[in-house]
């Protein structure tokens, strides 16, 4: 079953543009994530393909149906949200049970599909508690459960997991991920946490005021973005960006200067991830001089924040740097292979390795 959106728009009454000309299409079984800031129209593109919001134009189909007009109970898609919306005076067993329920299926089948899904999210011994008694992970397995018991095609998950803390999202993502395995449903995950999208999706859309800017696998999220915007949003740090321009063959931005063979003439940004930058106590060709002004111990890692003339960079070091003092003096590499180019106007990638 593919899903298909086809140059979708949403208008609200105030004037705001929710989504423009947003087109995006991905497979059954996939694990794709919606990612981008507040605003940028990811929890919107969801309610429309659930049928929760009404495009102000433009179509959505699935599996080749159109499916634009029809409501939420003849999609065959379920969905979680991020403040769960558990039934308060049901039990967790009820709660579970409800959309078999409602769809007639006999006790005895609603028992054992609600046992089946409760053991494989490990909250078969919460059954006969209320909502009120469960811990936030516990509530979020609840409601994962609610939304899959009945087995549809589709599962959406609007930011389901920004109430938990830091701990227990990173053991919801590793159960979420196994049980898409598991299933081999379609799911479309909804969030503003680029780590969340790096591990959970097999693809990630990056969208932005709107509109999508780049869909393809996390890996090529991360090792190619195909913007500027793209580039500094994903990555913990962010890459470093750095406006200059291209003459002669030569980019230069402050204290930087490096061949750009096959660049054009003219404003272009060079980019690099901390991780990618080579830290030398002593000088060398091709290195550039510049100052510690701030030294983070991430452990096993450390951050270095660099200044020099016109030019300011995080690197990061995989090793202890303790010992690199603020106001040290250190020279920095930056590989051909890891370095990427964006136009100056638009953003766009140019160009990777020159």
């Amino acid at each position: 079953m593919g899903v298909r959106f086809h140059q979708i728009s949403k208008v609200f009454p105030d004037g705001t543009v929710a989504l423009n000309d947003f087109s995006l299409e991905f497979d059954t079984g996939e694990f794709v994530v919606l990612l981008g800031p507040s605003g940028s129209g990811k929890t919107t593109a969801c309610r429309i393909l659930a049928g929760l919001e009404e495009a102000t134009g433009g179509i959505v189909e699935v599996d080749g149906r159109d499916i634009t007009g029809l409501p939420p109970r003849e999609r065959g898609m379920s969905m979680v949200f991020q403040n769960y919306a558990l039934y308060a005076h049901k039990s967790v067993f009820d709660n579970i049970a409800y959309p078999l329920k409602v769809r007639g299926t006999p006790r005895k089948e609603r028992e054992r599909k609600v046992r089946e899904i409760a053991d494989m999210l490990r909250i078969d011994e919460l059954l006969r508690r209320r909502p009120r008694e469960l811990s936030g992970g516990q509530a979020q397995r609840v409601a994962v459960a609610r939304a899959l018991v009945w087995d549809p095609a589709i599962c959406l998950m609007d930011e389901p997991l920004s109430n938990l803390d830091a701990l227990l999202r990173l053991h919801t993502r590793t159960e979420l991920k196994r049980l898409h395995a598991e299933l081999r449903r379609t799911f479309v995950f909804v969030t503003h946490d680029q780590e969340e999208a790096m591990t959970l999706g097999t693809r990630i859309a990056v969208m932005s005021e709107g509109a999508l800017v780049q869909f393809d696998t996390p890996r090529i999220v991360y090792r190619r973005p195909a913007t500027r915007f793209v580039a500094e949003f994903i990555g913990r740090p962010a890459m470093n960006t750095l406006d200059g321009a291209v003459r002669g063959g030569r980019f230069s931005a402050g204290a930087i200067n490096l061949p750009a063979d096959g660049l054009p003439e003219g404003p272009i940004a060079l980019g690099v991830r901390p991780e990618h930058l080579l830290v030398h106590e002593a000088p060398g060709e091709g290195r550039i001089p510049l100052e510690v002004d701030v030294v983070e111990l991430v452990e096993p890692d450390t951050l270095l924040f660099l200044r020099g003339e016109g030019v300011s960079f995080i690197a990061r070091m995989v090793r202890d740097g303790g010992e690199l003092d603020p106001k040290t003096t250190v020279h920095v590499e930056i590989p051909r292979k890891h370095r990427h180019w964006f136009d100056a106007s638009t953003g766009t990638r140019i160009h990777s390795g020159s």
